[in-house]
């Protein structure tokens, strides 16, 4: 608004400055001092002008970056609710490009489009309406190229929209391929598949030029356009406006604010371009991060979920069916598990032992039966609850980048000292960790890369055993350790976990001899249960693998 007085001081200047010459009465001094007062008063605006220009830009800015920061809070915490099945569909690349270029792309929008757009509105409608109160005719035909660039602008908006898609989902899957092949790193050495690696990187960063160029393209043909209308009004005003001050119908003053006012239209113009660019842009990575945010989790707290109430710890699989989409995984299981009960669940890869681990803590539903803990559906309880009554060490252990302290600590981050080394000591991992030069304050890198698989297993176990859930899940965890140090764990681990309800997955069949029943899996279906002893006289599955692992058994062909 400041902006829009400069136009009409510079007008008047110089009708006052034309009236005093004309005139002949006048000095020279007099008319240099009018010509210095209103040189004055042009630098008195503008400077004013350029404090709220920059004000403006400071909170655009501001506003900006808080916009993005609440949709980035509020992306993350969407990720942390979707059920696994979710991030079972969608690569890890396209989520991470939704949650920093698809936010990025919004944040300029905000910054550069919507502050913009107001900008424009109120300049173009500001300088119309003063134009208009010189001469409404010659306004009309300096605004003549607005209904033009309003069409334009909107035809390429629809145009750059859909480039714009295009770009962002090939921009995810650059970040997909780069985050698969950072996280498979040392497979790719092994195979020494760099070259292909880089051929496959080089084919989507193509596709992404190729958008962006296409993209280019069509903002310049817009751009070129728009601007050639601006200059058409500006010639049409010198002619016309030219005729008008000749006629006397106008002064050579209001002609000048005529000028002055097309010259301040001009940033607008060229805004336009880019406000076009970054809400076709917005529009198509806002779309991409709300497909997100609309998903509803298919693991989701019910309105009338109560937290979950644990007494017995008695965990139970009433007739059990679970299927990953088509693809069946267990078919009516049913067992039950209680305090200073061992369950021990046994079978070949692929026969629903993880399954069964992932229906403990409802990371998935079952799609028959119920699983419920003391007699509570598990669908009933609030899921917080469920997770925080269940301790889970999975087969694979994911350790953070950090020292081992603060990953043993993620069990429960207000642990002291003193109870990060007991569970590490009952995991057997404590005297590894005491003889490192740092010791607990060891940094692992990223994923633990600075342990071998047993030794993340070990900080697994200390880490599950901080929680002190009433149930333990142990995923095969020790699937990494030599025989000795599964011994001494499973030791150490019937001492404490008195009281507990645990349940035990393994293929190792001595870590489940001390179990009290044992269940054994083929093709999602209980085919055997019972104790060790009683499996064995069975001469059935479990006898084979027995057999198998002592080294007296002959593999049976398929």
């Amino acid at each position: 608004m400041v902006s829009l007085f400069i136009p009409r001081l510079l007008g008047e200047g110089v009708d006052d400055a034309l009236t005093l010459i004309k005139g002949g009465t006048a000095s020279k001094g007099e008319i240099e001092s009018l010509l210095l007062n209103t040189a004055l008063l042009v630098i008195l605006v503008s400077a004013l002008r350029g404090t709220t220009g920059f004000a403006q830009m400071f909170l655009g800015e501001t506003l900006s970056q808080r916009v993005s920061n609440q949709l980035r809070l509020l992306y993350f915490d969407k990720l942390q609710v979707l059920s696994f099945s979710f991030h079972d569909r969608v690569h890890t690349g396209q989520l991470m490009s939704r949650g920093l270029s698809d936010i990025e792309g919004v944040r300029m929008f905000v910054q550069s489009g919507l502050v913009q757009i107001v900008r424009v509105v109120v300049v173009v409608v500001a300088a119309g309406i003063f134009m208009a109160q010189i001469d409404w005719q010659l306004a009309l035909l300096s605004l003549g190229f607005v209904p033009f660039m309003v069409y334009r602008s909107a035809k390429l908006r629809l145009q750059l929209r859909t480039t714009w898609r295009k770009i962002q989902d090939a921009l995810g899957e650059l970040t997909t391929t780069m985050q698969e092949n950072l996280a498979g790193i040392r497979v790719v050495r092994a195979f020494s598949a760099q070259k292909f690696e880089e051929s496959k990187f080089d084919v989507t960063a193509r596709e992404v030029v190729d958008l962006r160029m296409s993209a280019a393209r069509t903002h310049a043909r817009g751009g070129g356009v728009i601007s050639f209308a601006f200059l058409v009004a500006w010639a049409v005003v010198l002619w016309v406006g030219g005729e008008k001050v000749i006629s006397g119908e106008l002064t050579e003053g209001e002609l000048t604010q005529f000028f002055f006012y097309l010259a301040l239209l001009r940033f607008p113009v060229r805004m336009i371009i880019m406000i076009i660019n970054s809400t076709a842009r917005a529009s198509s990575a806002g779309g991409r991060i709300f497909e997100v945010l609309d998903i509803p989790s298919e693991i989701a707290d019910k309105p009338d979920a109560k937290p979950l109430q644990i007494t017995e710890g008695v965990l139970k699989f009433d007739n059990v069916s679970f299927s990953y989409g088509d693809a069946p995984a267990l078919n009516g299981i049913s067992f039950e598990a209680r305090k200073d009960h061992t369950i021990g669940i046994v079978g070949a890869p692929g026969s629903g032992k993880s399954s069964i681990t992932n229906l403990i803590p409802r990371f998935y539903d079952p799609t028959v039966g119920t699983v419920s803990i003391d007699g509570t559906d598990l669908k009933s309880a609030t899921i917080l609850s469920i997770r925080g009554a269940i301790g889970l060490v999975e087969q694979d252990p994911f350790l953070f980048d950090g020292s081992i302290r603060d990953n043993i600590r993620y069990g429960d981050i207000n642990a002291s000292d003193e109870k990060v080394v007991a569970a590490a000591t009952i995991a057997q991992i404590h005297d590894f960790i005491d003889g490192l030069p740092e010791g607990y304050d060891t940094e692992l890198g990223e994923r633990g890369v600075g342990l071998s698989g047993g030794q993340r297993q070990r900080v697994a176990i200390a880490r599950t055993l901080l929680t002190d859930s009433p149930i333990l899940v142990l995923d095969d965890s020790t699937s990494s350790v030599d025989a000795g140090t599964d011994a001494r764990i499973r030791q150490a681990l019937s001492e404490l976990t008195k009281g507990q309800t645990t349940i035990i997955i393994a293929h190792r069949l001595g870590s489940l001899q001390h179990a009290d029943e044992i269940l054994v899996l083929d093709n999602g279906k209980v085919v055997e249960r019972g104790s060790h002893d009683d499996l064995l006289a069975l001469n059935g599955h479990y006898k084979h693998l027995w057999d198998l692992q002592r080294g007296r058994g002959v593999e049976e062909s398929e």
